[in-house]
């Protein structure tokens, strides 16, 4: 007897839990020949509060827990994207990517994470300092994580592109609200699954799906996001330029068109700076 296919209902990831839209609005994705495949939460500026309030509450364990600990949980993420690599290969294949560069994808954004879980661990050696002052003191920088950082990832590449933005965010502690492709994000709710079944604590990353036109003035204005790192077009920057003005939040801007994401610059240790504070601290000798 033949039976009938199991359409898949997807869901944002958020707090650690699986949920729809608060406002329970979707929108159709169609795959590359058309055809439908599934409805995606269309995200309201409510689900994006939401997702601050649960990575502001992951954040200060997150950040308490140690540079090695982090680094092995994104290893581990590594892992799993390796462990399910052709299912994740065939989804972007599915919407549009060619065959070859669909597990070139993949195959990186597995790279990139490992390559960011080695760095957990090293870049305060190379960013923190001690300080020669000629005084009876000690003087030391070291570096802080900064909180909550919304990521806008690009609509091209949507896999290693969003990944490229969130690892460098929560490797030295912060939380990240990321708001995934508009156009393709049904890679972003297969890395949600990956994620809920990781030893990465819930609202750590928090994932949405919806339109840009809605979401992006609210990262901008929204004032406990300390800081945004969005691939944006020009309007858009200028968006997030004024709203991030008002609210004094630090602003990483990604040239959604120009960008090489498989190029070797889009990986750095300054993409950990970026959102980073560093704060110096004096102490006297012999105390």
């Amino acid at each position: 007897m033949s039976r009938l296919p199991i359409t898949k209902t997807p869901k944002v990831y958020v707090g650690g839990a699986f949920i729809r839209s608060e406002s329970s609005r979707v929108f159709p994705l169609p795959d590359a020949r058309g055809d439908f495949f599934a409805n995606i939460p269309q995200c309201t500026r409510k689900d994006l509060r939401n997702a601050v309030e649960a990575a502001a509450k992951a954040g200060p364990g997150w950040a308490k827990r140690t540079a090695y600990n982090r680094g092995q949980i994104l290893y581990r993420l590594g892992e799993m994207l390796e462990a399910r690599a052709a299912e994740m290969t065939a989804a972007l294949i599915r919407f549009g990517a060619p065959k070859a560069r669909a597990a070139r994808e993949v195959g990186l954004t597995v790279d990139r994470l490992i390559y960011y879980a080695g760095w957990a661990d090293k870049y305060e050696q190379v960013l923190g300092s001690v300080n020669p002052v000629a005084a009876p003191y000690f003087n030391f920088t070291v570096t802080e994580p900064m909180g909550v950082v919304g990521v806008i990832a690009p609509d091209t590449l949507p896999l290693l592109g969003l990944v490229s933005m969130v690892a460098p965010a929560i490797v030295s502690g912060n939380t990240v609200v990321a708001l995934a492709s508009e156009r393709h994000p049904y890679p972003a709710i297969l890395l949600g699954e990956m994620l809920a079944t990781s030893d990465l604590p819930g609202g750590v990353v928090n994932l949405l799906t919806g339109f840009r036109k809605e979401l992006v003035p609210t990262f901008a204005t929204h004032t406990h996001l300390r800081a945004i790192s969005a691939a944006v077009t020009a309007s858009e920057r200028k968006t997030i330029e004024l709203g991030a003005a008002e609210s004094v939040k630090r602003t990483h801007f990604v040239d959604a068109e120009k960008t090489d994401w498989f190029g070797d610059r889009a990986q750095s240790l300054y993409e950990i700076r970026d959102f980073l504070e560093l704060k110096t601290t004096w102490h006297p000798v012999g105390a």
